[in-house]
This record gives C-alpha cells, structure tokens and sequence, in this order.
C-alpha cells in the first residue's frame, strides 16, 4: 500500500440531502476532497474503496442511489467487478466523493465486517495500491446524537484521531469492539482493514490529520497515510 485517505461516511455529506444545514459541513467536504487529491497524487495503479457491511465481500454492486435518505440519486462507482451485493452506505459515499475523479486503472470496492480484515488479494498483493477508507467515529458525544450521550465517546475519538495522525496501527487495532458497538461506532471494521493493509506493506508512512470534529454528536475524521 503506498497511500491511504480517511474519510467518514455521513449522508449529510452530500449537500441535496443535508439541504439547509449543507454549510455546517463545508469544512469536511473540502478536507475530504484534499485527502483524495493526495490519494491521486500517489499515482497508484489500483485504489481500494474500503467500507463496513454485514460480511467480508469484494462482490459489491458499482450502482446504487440514495432514495433511503429521501434524495432521488444514483451514483456509479465504477468499480471492477461489479458485483451483487447491495452498497452499504461507505459505499453510497465512495462513489459520490469519487464522481468527478478520473479513473484509476482499477478500482475496487472491498466490503469488511466487524472482523476488519483483508486478504492478501483484496490487499493488493503487489503493485501501487491505495485506500479509500470510510468509517464514523461515535454516534455519542451529545444529548442529540443518534446513540445519546456517552462520556466514553469523546475519549475514545480521541484515541483514533491520535491513531490517524500518527500512523498508529497498533492502537487501531487495539480499539475494543464492544466499546465500539456500545458507542455507536461505524468506521472500526475498516479503521482495522486499514491497520492490517499497512502492516502488511511493511513501509512507514507520513501521516497528517486534516479534520477531527463531531457535529451532529458524531465523530468524523479526515486523514491521510503516504508512503515514504
């Protein structure tokens, strides 16, 4: 893996949907475009759109569209192969951040599941591969967050955007899962995906945080990982 960008996976993200309150999140759209934009500046040969789902999967559909969060749209990740298996919302979200982007000369979509794991091919074996990792922080660090408030979620955010900035796979992987599950958290499956991948390079990466904040109650971070 020779880079990696993290982003979240908010349906807010996209503008229709969050109509009105679209501005609160300009900052972490525009943060979201400048970690893709490092991902292509890598040059790699294949990038890895990486998300959480009910199992391990690369048979994932390149279509699918928004109507659950109340917009008429359809996006295509134009992923290979495309696959069966219905998108999940990272997914959803991929393919919309990517919609403008030129094509990679592949681009594939892996599905992981609370066990965050990669195989050796859905890694990318050899070659300059690179990750689009989406994953939500809490759901609990106010009264009106979606899972309430929860004293543990601040610190626990804390410890992934410490992790993010740093490269830290040994405190991704480390995160608990029920603490996770109690939380809220969405992103762990594939804060782990992410953690086993670099491990696997065995290079060393720059990394830099560029977003870290929860509106709405819910934890979102923006990253990236660079080879050097």
């Amino acid at each position: 893996m020779i880079a990696a960008a993290v982003v979240p996976h908010p349906p807010v993200l996209v503008p229709r949907i969050a109509q009105g309150f679209a501005p609160d999140l300009d900052g972490l759209r525009a943060a979201c475009g400048a970690a893709i934009d490092q991902l292509y500046a890598a040059e790699p040969d294949e990038l890895l759109v990486v998300g959480a789902g009910p199992e391990q999967s690369t048979d994932i559909a390149a279509t699918g569209d928004f109507h659950e969060y109340g917009l008429d749209l359809a996006v295509d990740g134009r992923w290979e192969p495309a696959g069966k298996t219905p998108m999940t919302l990272p997914f959803l979200i991929g393919a919309w951040l990517l919609r403008d982007r030129p094509g990679v000369p592949v681009r594939r979509a892996v599905m992981v599941d609370e066990n965050g794991g990669l195989d050796a091919g859905s890694a990318g074996a050899a070659g300059r591969v690179a990750m689009l990792v989406l994953g939500d922080g809490s759901a609990s660090r106010t009264l009106q967050a979606p899972g309430h408030l929860d004293e543990r979620a601040e610190p626990y955010d804390a410890s992934v955007a410490r992790a993010l900035a740093t490269a830290d796979t040994e405190a991704l992987a480390a995160l608990d899962p029920e603490l996770s599950r109690q939380l809220h958290v969405a992103g762990l499956p594939a804060w782990r995906a992410l953690a086993a991948a670099a491990d696997a390079s065995g290079v060393e990466y720059d990394a830099e945080l560029l977003y870290e904040d929860a509106p709405y109650g819910v934890g979102y971070f923006v990253a990236t990982w660079l080879a050097r």
